[in-house]
């Protein structure tokens, strides 16, 4: 939103809107989106919204479709009506391969439905990490303008040191600073060190403090299990004698790499994902301490400034 004045915003989650509210600003509304009428929206330049759109379909009864697939629909109908210059369109990359019932590919349908709206799409899968966010997060962007071609800003950080960009953002460049987390999920605490780098530095951003920087809690066997992790590995380091069922089925028949995963200091995150206080669901062990990383820890991982708040009844 950098160079941008955002005007108008909906969401359906309390907590969400709540945080919204006190972080960025008032124009955010609590509500279903399908309910709301479109005239009620103001003109904007530039729209943006990432609907689930699994069963998009260009015919049939729209009304019958599932409420997800209600919710593209009615971004197209706002684009429709608002005409803005642009609109930027996010998604999974999932929906590159993606089917609706009829055997259609989704995203060659969306081309259609927008460009008989009057836009001329341009899309990328873009990754966090190639933009200085210490996590690789990949998604598909479609951004739409009304009478020109869109041309996507080229990545400013890379893995690979012949390209001369930028290192990635590693997990300890992103981490390393933070004080020790402490067990009061409402306290604050006030930095001990320096901003050692860059990123430090723009994640403080004159903020004296940091919040949300508590203990997640475990059970006694996850702290055991995690113990036996080493950074950048995963379930595979757990021993046979102290490892689940489900553990010993994952030795036997691989995949979920990242399941009981402990992050490696010198690279980017995995994806964060809602459950990372869990270590059986992803990447989600501290670099360095035997514990789940806390709620700051994966703001931070998301490029959120210390700044940045939860207002939530649940964390």
């Amino acid at each position: 939103s950098e160079g941008y004045n955002i005007i108008w915003a909906i969401d359906n989650n309390k907590n969400a809107v709540e945080t919204y509210k006190y972080n960025i600003g008032n124009h955010i509304n609590f509500a279903d989106i399908n309910q709301i009428d479109v005239s009620q929206i103001p003109y904007a330049d530039v729209v943006i919204g990432g609907p689930p759109c699994q069963s998009f379909s260009l015919s049939g009864n729209r009304n019958t479709e599932d409420e997800r697939g209600q919710l593209i629909w009615k971004y197209i109908h706002i684009i429709e009506c608002i005409k803005p210059k642009a609109f930027v369109f996010e998604n999974v990359i999932g929906l590159l391969s993606a089917k609706n019932s009829e055997g259609e590919k989704i995203i060659e349908l969306l081309k259609i439905a927008f460009k008989n709206i009057g836009y001329t799409l341009e899309q990328q899968v873009m990754n966090a990490a190639d933009y200085g966010v210490p996590q690789r997060r990949k998604r598909i962007i479609i951004v739409g303008l009304r009478n020109a071609k869109f041309e996507f800003p080229k990545p400013t950080h890379s893995e690979d040191s012949s390209m001369n960009l930028k290192p990635y953002v590693s997990v300890e460049n992103a981490l390393g600073d933070l004080p020790d987390a402490i067990s009061d999920e409402n306290d604050f605490i006030t930095y001990k060190t320096a901003p050692k780098n860059e990123y430090q530095k723009k994640m403080r951003d004159n903020t004296h403090a940091v919040t949300e920087h508590f203990l997640p809690q475990m059970s006694d066997m996850d702290k055991c299990i995690i113990s036996h992790v080493k950074p950048g590995g995963n379930y595979m380091d757990i021993p046979d004698d102290i490892g689940s069922n489900r553990i010993k089925r994952l030795k036997k028949e691989g995949g979920h790499t990242t399941c009981y995963g402990r992050l490696a200091p010198n690279k980017p995150s995995y994806t964060i994902n809602t459950y990372f206080n869990r270590p059986n669901v992803g990447c989600n062990i501290h670099y360095k301490y035997d514990r789940l990383i806390t709620v700051r820890e994966a703001l931070r991982l998301q490029s959120f400034p210390d700044s940045y708040t939860i207002v939530s009844s649940s964390k």
